[in-house]
């Protein structure tokens, strides 16, 4: 009994083994080759199972039919107006045909291989027929970048094609200069830099002084018509003031001296002031107590309305001065 189980076991694993040498799974992304003894016998680019004879008599061969990622490495090429470019570019290939494929490079490396020599010589003919100003520009009008990068694809697909394989797209990771050069070119750069500032600078400048003067008129402007405003203003407070005090005076000649007196005393008489005048000076009056009760009983004269100052010679024996502490020099009217 036990030797029947293990037979059976046996059996069965005979039968996997059997299944998995004869069965083999093709995937979506993939291609096979069925070869016999060396030799390819079938092509499978359908997903599915299939079936086969056992190895050694056939085996498969898988091919990847996805799109794949090749980097070139940096390489330094010359351009039409000879300058010196470094370049690190990429491609995308496809395997178009599994059987030339595998005949022709056998597997990916194989493939790479060929490629960069493709891609390569292809880089080196067609950039050496633009200039770098064409390759590096903000014009879109000269920019030929783009043109370049499509012609070498379509030139390096044609040449790929009988290995089995096509090219899908070039395109360029890094366009620098040598290091020798760049030195140089950074200084060109900067100077180019600078000279454009200079300009910028210099027209700012003027647009300032430009935008001063503007301001400057106007500042004049305004002054000038706030100047005349202001003239004006005071010439009609003053024939107004005059206005008011000439119908003061008339309702009240003798208050309107009283008041205008004290307001002129306000005005010129301090404690650093001496006045030297005549005793019978009509500014005087109201600060004689004997003339303030004779005005108040004589008639009163009109007040003169502007006599010279009195020049000073020698006090008279009448004259009554008014003397607080002496006044500094020029102070004496």
């Amino acid at each position: 009994m036990k030797r029947f189980r293990f037979l059976f076991l046996g059996l069965i694993a005979l039968g996997f083994l059997l299944i998995s040498l004869v069965f083999f799974q093709v995937d979506a992304t993939e291609s096979v080759i069925v070869t016999q003894f060396g030799e390819p016998v079938r092509v499978i680019t359908e997903p599915g199972l299939y079936a086969k004879l056992p190895d050694p008599f056939q085996s498969i061969t898988r091919i990847n039919k996805q799109l794949q990622l090749y980097n070139l490495p940096q390489t330094e090429f010359l351009t039409s107006d000879k300058k010196n470019i470094v370049v690190e570019a990429y491609a995308t290939w496809t395997v178009t045909d599994p059987l030339a494929f595998l005949k022709t490079v056998r597997d990916p490396v194989g493939a790479e291989t060929r490629l960069s020599d493709v891609v390569a010589s292809e880089l080196g003919a067609a950039l050496g027929q633009v200039e770098l100003g064409q390759l590096v520009t903000v014009d879109a009008n000269q920019m030929k970048l783009p043109a370049t990068l499509s012609a070498i694809a379509k030139n390096a697909a044609g040449l790929t094609q009988p290995y089995g394989f096509t090219v899908n797209d070039v395109r360029l990771k890094q366009l620098t200069f040598p290091q020798a050069n760049l030195s140089s070119v950074f200084q060109r750069m900067k100077a180019e830099r600078e000279s454009i500032a200079r300009q910028f600078r210099s027209e700012g400048t003027e647009q300032a002084a430009k935008i001063r003067a503007d301001a400057d008129t106007q500042k004049a402007q305004i002054l000038a018509d706030a100047n005349q405003k202001a003239a004006e203003t005071r010439s009609q407070a003053d024939a107004e003031a005059i206005s008011i005090y000439a119908a003061a005076f008339q309702k009240d000649p003798e208050f309107y001296r009283f008041l205008r007196t004290l307001q002129s005393y306000e005005t010129f008489v301090d404690e650093k002031t001496t006045l030297i005048l005549p005793s019978d000076s009509e500014l005087l009056k109201y600060l004689n107590p004997a003339n303030v009760s004779t005005a108040a009983q004589a008639p009163t004269a009109p007040l003169p309305t502007a006599q010279p100052a009195a020049q000073p010679t020698a006090t008279p024996a009448s004259a009554a001065p008014i003397t607080s502490t002496p006044a500094p020099a020029g102070r004496t009217p």
